[in-house]
């Protein structure tokens, strides 16, 4: 992988958690939202978490996003690839830089982050251990996935009846995450985009769950 220096140079925020054996939460934001709403709202899913809440780049009117799309659900997809790429580049010189080598890495996203987490995880899942994807959809439109991702962790959590995340995309999501060797845990509740008490209670218990895992 290039290092690129500017890479890091990016606002975001950095919470410390516990010990050497608490996990690292990647915390991504939707359309619109920031790092600092993001950051709080890892704090919800497991408390000793370190988080780290980088702010997507892409801007689409007056809103921050991950990469650029051609449309409602048309995802430019050589954007994505590129932009993971850059997020991959950032997230190892914070591990550097803050000390969280060795610690397992969870990204967490809603929305817009939900897909960059899964273009993270998937273009290279040798950064994460898992992933938590609140309201996502499959990054790669007819693309399959890059790479292999044996030993990845996937939570879906989508609304049945999500415009923006419609469920013929959640199902190859899954299709090919479990083809490339991930361990997928697909959740679909009624209703549309967003995030319920409900799901946060099943990130919550996932995350401690596979946080225990040696």
């Amino acid at each position: 992988m290039t290092r690129d220096e500017a890479s890091f140079d990016r606002p975001h925020v950095f919470l410390p958690g516990g010990g050497p054996q608490a996990p690292v939460l990647l915390a991504l934001h939707g359309t619109g939202g920031s790092e600092d709403s993001m950051a709080d709202f890892a704090r919800q899913l497991k408390d000793d978490a370190a988080v780290l809440a980088p702010r997507g780049l892409v801007v689409e009117g007056p809103h921050a996003r991950w990469f650029r799309r051609l449309g409602e659900g048309v995802f430019d997809v050589d954007d994505v690839e590129l932009q993971a790429d850059r997020l991959a580049d950032f997230v190892l010189h914070a591990q550097e830089t803050y000390g969280l080598g060795g610690r397992r890495l969870f990204a967490v996203g809603f929305s817009n982050g939900a897909n960059m987490a899964l273009a993270l995880a998937t273009r290279h899942p040798e950064l994460l251990a898992g992933v938590v994807a609140f309201s996502g959809m499959y990054p790669y439109a007819d693309r399959d996935l890059p790479t292999g991702v044996s030993g990845l962790a996937a939570l879906l959590l989508n609304g049945q009846d999500d415009p923006m995340a419609p469920q013929p995309s959640v199902a190859r999501l899954e299709e090919q995450l479990r083809r490339r060797g991930a361990t997928v845990d697909r959740r679909t509740r009624a209703g549309g985009h967003g995030v319920t008490e409900d799901e946060l209670q099943t990130a919550r218990d996932w995350l401690e769950a596979e946080a225990a895992r040696l």
